[in-house]
């Protein structure tokens, strides 16, 4: 049952890992603001601050009250410090300082300090999380309304040569936001490539709002916020495997899928998805829930 012990302490500690970046014992208390023309977009850790420091030409590393890392003023546009912060980059990676650069992408995040702001300058996915800069991505619950008001959710199941949580269950389909595309753009493009959905469908899709977490790990702090849509699909729709990202899709019934969010077989973010969709759907309420505010406030924690 839902309002089990067992099951909702899962849910808190999936909750608590997703947001590790605030729990004691992280390195917050110690990380430094990343500034760029004058805006906060990120945060770094203490372990890069002597690494800056060997590229006064691009960083600044202040010590005072305020300490922060700020980029030189003199890159002042956004490809000069797009360009400034790729070289860096590229030499960490040959110099394989870090394993997140071990996982290069060729995919580039934008960065600003809100979503709403205009981009100051674009950033390899794989360093993200060196400079605590949030990312942005849309994630989809592909579900079925059957009679009696009962539902059933599409889930995929990465497949194993997947860069991050290989064999894990996902969302029906989910992507990050790259540099240039627009979230409803990313959504038809990622139903597409995914699971083979096509755009007639896709743009039934109804934004539902979002959810947002900071985690930490040995990449670095990860803040991050999620589009979330609520895709109706036809009972006698099938999701085919598109891009080979997906191994396989399947239709579960909500109850299945509520039980599996509580244990490790999901990609974490995506059993916070479903978890969303469980509460604005009535699944989970402050009546048959102690625990429910807690989960809200989980799904809605900014840097």
């Amino acid at each position: 049952m839902a309002g089990s012990r067992s099951w909702a302490e899962g849910v808190l500690q999936l909750l608590s890992r997703m947001n590790s970046f605030h729990m004691q014992g992280s390195s917050k208390a110690l990380c430094k603001p990343f500034c760029v023309a004058g805006h906060e977009v990120g945060v770094v850790q203490p372990r890069l601050f002597p690494l800056l420091s060997r590229y006064p030409e691009v960083f600044r590393v202040t010590d005072d009250a305020q300490g922060r890392v700020e980029l030189c003023s003199h890159l002042n546009t956004y490809q000069q410090r797009s360009g400034a912060l790729e070289g860096i980059l590229e030499d960490w990676r040959e110099e394989k300082l870090f394993d997140c650069l071990g996982k290069w992408r060729n995919e580039k995040y934008e960065v600003m300090s809100r979503f709403s702001d205009p981009p100051l300058l674009k950033v390899e996915r794989s360093a993200i999380g060196l400079f605590g800069v949030k990312s942005y991505g849309v994630h989809v619950n592909g579900f079925v309304r059957h009679g009696h008001g009962e539902m059933s959710m599409w889930i995929g199941r990465r497949t194993l040569d997947k860069e991050t949580f290989p064999g894990r269950l996902d969302n029906l389909v989910a992507g990050g936001l790259s540099a240039g595309l627009g979230v409803k753009e990313t959504l038809i493009k990622e139903c597409e490539e995914e699971a083979c959905i096509p755009e007639s469908i896709a743009r039934t899709a109804k934004p539902t709002g979002t959810i947002s977490y900071t985690y930490e790990n040995d990449w670095g702090v990860f803040p991050e916020c999620q589009f979330v849509y609520d895709l109706e699909v036809p009972a006698d729709f099938v999701p085919r495997v598109g891009d080979g990202e997906v191994l396989e899709f399947y239709l579960w019934p909500l109850e299945q899928v509520r039980e599996l969010i509580a244990g490790s077989e999901f990609k974490p973010n995506c059993a916070m998805i479903v978890l969303d969709f469980l509460v604005r759907h009535g699944a989970l309420h402050a009546d048959n829930e102690r625990r429910y505010h807690q989960f809200i406030e989980g799904l809605h924690r900014e840097l």
